[in-house]
């Protein structure tokens, strides 16, 4: 694909932005759905993400999903809960251009999904991959995340970065610099599409 035909991208961690995280009593923390009667999409998420498709951008969902490999539930479960995800979405006429998961944890239990692996951010493998075989321009796209390791992926290849404040995660930020800070997906997608049209001049790099 040429230069001339790259497309911007908005990547988009799930859980915690698109669909609530889910209190888990016997960790006393709140986590991605287990299963898919689990997944609860956050209000607002479905128009704001019609808006991002039609002012042009691509998108794909970027997430750690390390249940499996902690124990915590079955691959089946989770898949199933992609399945409901991208159901919803389809049933609203929003396409996303790819689903990237990281089944893998560091302290994982399950053998070949545990240890180190180059696809958990903050490692960007899937946006490197969205712009080698998607076409993607990664300078003129974004990440969109509720913790850290979003926008230190984002930032590291030098995507525009959006951190959303989700309560429920706040134990997970704290450290990362990203353009701009939110309070749910709506927001991001206000200033994205603001600043895609020239509005401000846009974000700039320190």
């Amino acid at each position: 694909m040429g230069v001339d035909q790259m497309t911007a991208a908005v990547f988009l961690d799930r859980d915690g932005v698109l669909n609530e995280l889910i209190f888990n009593p016997k960790t006393g923390e709140y986590e991605s759905p287990h299963a898919p009667e689990d997944l609860v999409m956050i209000d607002g998420v479905i128009p704001a993400l019609r808006r991002l498709a039609g002012a042009g951008f691509a998108l794909f969902v970027v997430s750690n999903q390390p249940s499996y490999a902690k124990g915590k539930t079955t691959l089946e479960n989770i898949q199933g809960v992609h399945r409901r995800l991208e159901g919803s979405l389809s049933a609203n006429g929003i396409a996303f251009g790819e689903y990237f998961y990281c089944y893998h944890h560091p302290h994982g239990i399950v053998p070949g999904y545990s240890g180190n692996c180059l696809c958990r951010k903050p490692m960007p493998y899937f946006l490197l991959k969205a712009a080698r075989e998607r076409g993607v321009d990664l300078a003129a796209s974004w990440m969109v995340g509720d913790q850290d390791t979003d926008v230190e992926c984002g930032r590291s290849v030098g995507c525009k970065t959006a951190l959303v404040m989700n309560a429920h995660s706040a134990a997970k930020r704290g450290c990362s610099r990203p353009d701009i800070t939110v309070s749910a997906l709506s927001q991001a997608v206000d200033l994205i599409i603001h600043w895609k049209g020239g509005g401000d001049n846009g974000p700039t790099d320190d």
